[in-house]
């Protein structure tokens, strides 16, 4: 992958799928050339690129490379991240907010023409040096503040021939369909970088719902990548349609955390194909793989060792930097080799290694050192938890909490740890019949991990925990929830799917508890229209900068209701200069609901208000 891919290929190839169309080996060269020649004119050096489409975003990053800039990879377009993106790069690409004046060649036949009357094409099939640094990556946040990974073409490029050494055999042509971004390392590799130079064309656009994938798993030979979040809800998906049962893949691929042994199996028998298992991290590239089975093989040339002391994983790849051994934040155990087996298999058990949780979450409270991953597995040892996350809130969350205790007319606290748990069958009951003595059950599982100071001081009880485009719970995300109103939910659980300058979707579920239920009507509970008409504004709102007075709706229109514990799709499109934002929710059953709302700003509202009182008036008048 140290040159474009495709060199030396038919201008007719196939290298890409968008929307059912071919995109040829011919458009992506001069694509690429486009962004070539934009950004060789381009001052700085340093530029953040973020592009959905996934040929896009290869043309770009080529490009870039090839025009001897570094890319920097934001996970979003959000205000923070581009504010935090601008004091560090020189430019923006892509579907950055008007304000980041991105970059973006113009589209294909309108690149300017030279003196001969042919459009200057540049070295397209030039080497690219092993050691620029041509990419920075960040970490995803689950366990802290995302940290910035400077990469090296070298180090790319070796673990994409890793992948293909492993895997490409049994993968053949298969084309790869995708459910999460390469705005992250384990999308970028696996849906961009390792198709290109293994020559297997791509799906541009990340799939949502299971629905979408069928199509494509049913006309040509594929491969899935996704991970656990999604891997965990499609056979949920099938299992209520059975007309859904699609035919074998080539392989599924699952990363960004372990894939749950019942989720794995469930996925096997969906799609005749047991998950492979990828384990790295964005400072590491890959590390191992592992398919049916608890423990890990190292992938090709990587190294690992456990430091005795501390039962540590260390390992060193060619994925890295240097060959200096790293040392990761996870335990780990060399996997026990079983009795009575051959001296072959026990060589290559004894390369094989478990993993037993992360070391890097010890927090201090009350001067007694906390492990959260303890309390973690213990709560999750409950019969009442299906899943808990524990955070000790840093001094902005934590006085903001307080600040909204306050204003709610409680007592300030002392802020402490806050657990958010997604319940069992068995928790749900026991809400029901009340928090207060839910939480003294929780507390009372935890007594034997941890003294009583460090119990969390907070706790709240979520349908689901909150997942970005990689299917992870980010400390972020966790965070935001502190202000979320309790115990009856008012908001839907949101997943962020989609998301540029102008466009965001998001996937909602609708907690069965749900406040706006009640009363909404009592033989069949269904969610009122002003009620997702106001989700539309506030996630509005969220993503876009919006004038700050409602105005008027426009063509609004309810099609299919939304009942309790329902999952919809909630697309949003900004329209600045008509200051509108388009709306529409829809579902696999249908579209539920859509209108265009208009907002103004408080000058414009303020004389629309007052031209309103004088026409009453004016009437009133005439009609004495």
């Amino acid at each position: 992958m140290l040159q474009l891919p495709y060199a030396g290929c038919a201008p007719g190839q196939t290298v890409a799928y968008r929307d059912g169309q071919a995109v040829s080996n011919r458009s992506f060269r001069a694509r690429t050339a486009a962004w070539q020649r934009l950004l060789a004119a381009a001052p700085g050096q340093k530029f953040a690129l973020f592009l959905e489409d996934s040929i896009d975003f290869s043309s770009a990053l080529y490009g870039a490379w090839l025009a001897g800039k570094t890319i920097y990879l934001p996970g979003d377009t959000l205000s923070a991240s581009c504010a935090a993106l601008g004091a560090t790069v020189d430019g923006f690409l892509g579907n950055f907010d008007p304000l980041w004046s991105p970059l973006m060649p113009p589209e294909d036949g309108q690149e300017q023409q030279s003196d001969a009357g042919k459009t200057d094409v540049p070295q397209l099939d030039r080497p690219l040096p092993a050691d620029f640094d041509g990419l920075v990556v960040y970490t995803s946040g689950s366990s802290g503040m995302a940290q910035a990974i400077p990469k090296r073409l070298s180090q790319l490029a070796a673990e994409v021939a890793t992948l293909e050494q492993l895997f490409g055999p049994r993968l053949g042509h298969a084309d790869v369909l995708a459910t999460v971004s390469h705005q992250h390392i384990y999308g970028l590799l696996f849906k961009v970088l390792w198709p290109l130079a293994a020559r297997r064309a791509m799906h541009v656009r990340s799939a949502v719902f299971l629905e979408e994938l069928l199509p494509w798993m049913q006309n040509r030979p594929c491969l899935l990548v996704s991970s656990p979040a999604h891997l965990t809800r499609f056979p949920e998906s099938a299992a209520q349609n059975p007309a859904l049962r699609p035919p074998k893949l080539r392989a599924v691929f699952s990363s960004g955390g372990p894939l749950a042994p019942q989720a794995a199996a469930a996925a096997d028998a969906l799609f005749g194909a047991a998950p492979i298992e990828i384990y790295g991290s964005s400072e590491t590239g890959g590390i191992a793989w592992r398919c049916r089975d608890e423990s890990w093989s190292a992938l090709p040339g990587v190294q690992w060792r456990i430091d005795p002391a501390e039962g540590v994983l260390e390992v060193s790849s060619p994925h890295l930097r240097d060959a200096q051994w790293l040392r990761m934040a996870d335990r780990a155990a060399a996997a026990e080799v079983s009795v009575g087996i051959s001296a072959d298999a026990a060589s290559a058990d004894a390369q094989r290694f478990i993993l037993q949780g992360r070391t890097d979450r010890i927090v201090k409270l009350a001067e007694k050192r906390i492990s959260l991953n303890a309390m973690e597995r213990r709560l999750c040892a409950s019969p009442l938890v299906a899943e808990a996350r524990v955070l000790l809130p840093d001094g902005s969350a934590a006085d903001a909490a307080t600040t909204a205790s306050a204003a709610n007319g409680a007592h300030p606290r002392r802020a402490g740890l806050v657990a958010f748990i997604v319940l069992s069958d068995s928790g749900r009951a026991a809400l029901a019949a009340g928090k207060l003595a839910l939480n003294r059950q929780l507390k009372a599982a935890l007594s034997d991990t941890v003294e009583a100071v460090a119990l969390p001081r907070s706790w709240r009880y979520l349908n689901a925990l909150p997942l970005d485009t990689q299917g992870k719970t980010t400390q972020a995300a966790l965070l935001a929830l502190l202000n979320a109103p309790a115990p009856r939910p008012t908001m839907p659980n949101i997943t962020l799917c989609r998301q540029d300058a102008q466009h965001v979707v998001l996937e909602l579920h609708i907690p069965a508890d749900l406040l706006y239920f009640d009363g909404h009507f009592d033989a069949q509970p269904i969610l009122p229209g002003v009620a997702q008409l106001n989700w539309a504004i506030v996630f509005g709102r969220r993503y876009f900068d919006l004038p700050p007075v409602f105005k008027a709706v426009h063509t609004l229109k309810f099609q299919k209701i939304i009942t309790p514990d329902s999952t919809v799709m909630l697309e949003l499109q900004h329209e600045p200069a008509k200051a509108a934002l388009q709306f529409r929710m829809y579902s696999p059953s249908g579209q539920h609901a859509s209108g265009r709302i208009v907002f103004a700003n408080a000058a414009a509202a303020a004389t629309a208000i007052a031209a309103n009182k004088l026409q009453t008036q004016n009437e009133a008048q005439s009609n004495v």
